[in-house]
Order: C-alpha cells, then sequence, then structure tokens
C-alpha cells in the first residue's frame, strides 16, 4: 500500500488490519453474488476512510484480503471506477479517489436542495412513531456530542437524514440521494475532528422536526435547506484549507 496524497490520509491501517476490517464487511454484507459483494465491502471501506483518500492498493492484494478470486474483485473494481470512488492503474491495481472541493461541491449544491425537497414531502407522509424516532435519535446525537463521540455522531446523522429521505415516499429522489450520500459522508468524517463542535446541528435539528411535528412543511423545508447548506459551507472550508496546505 502506497499513499501518493499524504495530507488526505487520515486513517493508516496495517495490512492484517484492513484484512480484518474487510472481512468484517464481508460477514455483514448479505449478498451472494460476488462482484457485487465485492464492490460493496470497498465502497464502504472507501466510504469509511478504512481506504484513505490517495492510498494506492494492487489487485492482488485486495483479492487476498478478501479472500476472493481476480475476476470478482476485477469486475467490483471496474464499476468504482465508474461511479467516481478509484481510479485504476493499468497493470497494477486502484488509487482511491481523493476528496476534492469542488466535487464535494457539486454534491452539496444538489444535498441542499433534494434533502429540502425530502423534509418538505416526509412532512405530510410521517406518522408520529417515526417522528419520536427522529427526536430520539436527535437526543442520541446529543450525548455522542459530549462524549466527544463524533464518528459516532455522525453516524447517526446520517440516520437521521436518511430516515426523513425515506419518509419523503419519492423512490426517484431517493436514488439520486443514495448515489451521493456515501461522498457527502466520507466528507463528512473527513472533516469532522477540524470543525468546531456540531451544537448547532443539534438545535436545527430539533426545529426541522418541530416544523414537521407543526405539518409545516414550507417551513421544515426551509429549515433543512439552511441546515444543510450552513454544513456545506464548514466542509468546504476545511477542505479548501487543507488544500492549501
Amino acid at each position: 500500500m502506497k499513499n501518493d496524497h499524504e495530507e488526505q490520509d487520515s486513517t493508516q491501517f496495517s495490512e492484517q488490519e484492513l484484512k480484518n476490517v474487510l472481512l468484517s464487511y464481508k460477514d455483514e454484507i448479505k449478498e451472494t453474488r460476488l462482484p457485487q459483494l465485492a464492490y460493496l465491502i470497498i465502497r464502504k471501506a472507501i466510504r469509511n476512510l478504512e481506504l484513505p483518500p490517495g492510498e494506492t492498493f494492487l489487485e492482488r492484494e485486495m483479492t487476498e484480503m478478501l479472500n476472493m478470486s481476480r475476476t470478482p474483485v476485477r469486475e467490483a473494481l471496474v464499476r468504482l471506477e465508474m461511479d467516481g470512488w478509484i481510479r485504476l492503474i493499468p497493470r497494477k491495481g486502484f488509487s482511491v479517489e481523493p476528496i476534492l472541493k469542488e466535487s464535494i461541491q457539486q454534491i452539496c449544491q444538489i444535498a441542499e436542495a433534494l434533502d429540502g425537497v425530502a423534509a418538505e414531502l416526509a412532512t405530510v407522509n410521517i406518522d408520529e412513531e417515526n417522528l419520536n424516532k427522529l427526536e430520539s435519535l436527535i437526543d442520541l446525537q446529543e450525548s455522542l456530542l459530549y462524549e466527544s463521540n463524533l464518528k459516532e455522531w455522525a453516524d447517526v446523522d446520517d440516520e437521521f437524514h436518511n430516515l426523513i429521505i425515506k419518509h419523503s415516499k419519492n423512490e426517484r429522489l431517493k436514488s439520486v440521494m443514495d448515489s451521493h450520500s456515501d461522498q457527502l459522508y466520507r466528507a463528512r468524517v473527513y472533516t469532522i475532528n477540524d470543525r468546531e463542535l456540531p451544537v448547532r446541528s443539534i438545535i436545527e435539528h430539533r426545529a426541522i422536526v418541530a416544523a414537521m411535528k407543526a405539518r409545516d412543511s414550507k417551513a421544515a423545508q426551509t429549515l433543512m435547506h439552511s441546515h444543510r447548506k450552513r454544513g456545506s459551507q464548514e466542509i468546504l472550508a476545511i477542505l479548501e484549507s487543507k488544500t492549501k496546505k
């Protein structure tokens, strides 16, 4: 393993540690088709920064760590390149794509708009049980915040937004957001230790849910859009500062 972008490498694993992580994902993911399984494992490891931005891997290394033959891993790598997660290196392996401000900025613009629409639609469709679940997720985020457990906080934040998207009852919107959410998550985790503690996010989440409980769909949309925009600006500012170092 070789890192050509040291400034973007926030987590280092030994080869055995990385293999253990990948095999744990292999056990978690319920998929019998090997190319799809390899794709999901590698994508999840990139998402969680276990395969860090800029890191280069040999194809042989990956097949050995996944305990798979070359063919399904190769198919997975070709698809991952098409989806913008890696860059294939002829006759060698692949390099994990860096987290670039320009790319994340474009994704953030999509997320700001569609998350706002999702909140508007979910306000009409969501039931009391799931509104209460949203409130429980905010309570959990608050406790994780004061424990300084920012990685787990980010996971719960993802769950909060995904629950709202789910209850938008718009499958096309959900499909578009699903295609970008992992890239946003990766950028969020990559920058989270450089950001101020996300106390404002807790406040904004409570305001969004209050508007949803009041069945004020336009207020929910406006609050969500503003919330996403502010968070995006924080992430982009940090990515810009890292680029200048």
